[in-house]
């Protein structure tokens, strides 16, 4: 009975060993970054090759598989973001810089996505506009969480800058939102 309580035990240590939150790094949220940029331009360039007319569900179903492969990015950032803790100036303004380089390629997708509504709801199976609604109110609540680590661990001075372009962003996304309700 003894070695089995100190089997236990030990397990026990092991998992609360794992389970401790990790402290992440500035160069993991660069790398965050990275990735959400690549697949923001990688669901903008699907968004901009599905037709204004003749759409197939192929092309429809791709750009929901890039956004949920985004949302996962997005919420994994979040979480290194806030492990990661306040930056320094020179951090943040270096993160600020990045985010600020792929915000044209968030707006022109949200601006892509709700011009081609009618594409979308003109696809012989009903329900891709409401897909594309989910996975539009998904994002938006994921790039606001995110955003709003970034803001938070931010130096003092940089956070009204990143707020106007979390804000842009967020307009964005409630024109595009807006299309599809």
């Amino acid at each position: 009975m003894v070695q089995f309580s100190r089997l236990i035990f030990s397990l026990s240590l092991f998992a609360a060993a794992f389970a401790t939150p990790v402290k992440r790094t500035v160069a993991q949220v660069e790398a965050d970054i990275a990735s959400i940029s690549a697949q923001v331009t990688t669901l903008d360039n699907a968004i901009k090759a599905f037709p204004a007319t003749g759409g197939s569900l192929v092309a429809a179903l791709t750009i929901h598989t890039d956004a949920t492969s985004l949302e996962t990015t997005l919420n994994q950032g979040t979480s290194d973001v806030t492990a990661t803790g306040t930056v320094s100036e020179a951090d943040g303004r270096t993160i600020l810089s990045a985010v600020e380089a792929f915000e044209p390629t968030i707006l022109d997708a949200l601006t892509q996505i709700a011009a081609k509504q009618p594409a979308f709801a003109a696809l012989p199976i009903g329900g891709i506009p409401a897909l594309i609604l989910q996975d539009l109110q998904t994002l938006k609540t994921d790039t606001v969480n995110f955003s709003n680590a970034l803001i938070a661990n931010a130096p003092a001075d940089l956070k009204a800058e990143a707020t106007t372009l979390t804000n842009n962003i967020t307009n964005g996304f409630n024109t595009a939102i807006a299309a599809y309700q």
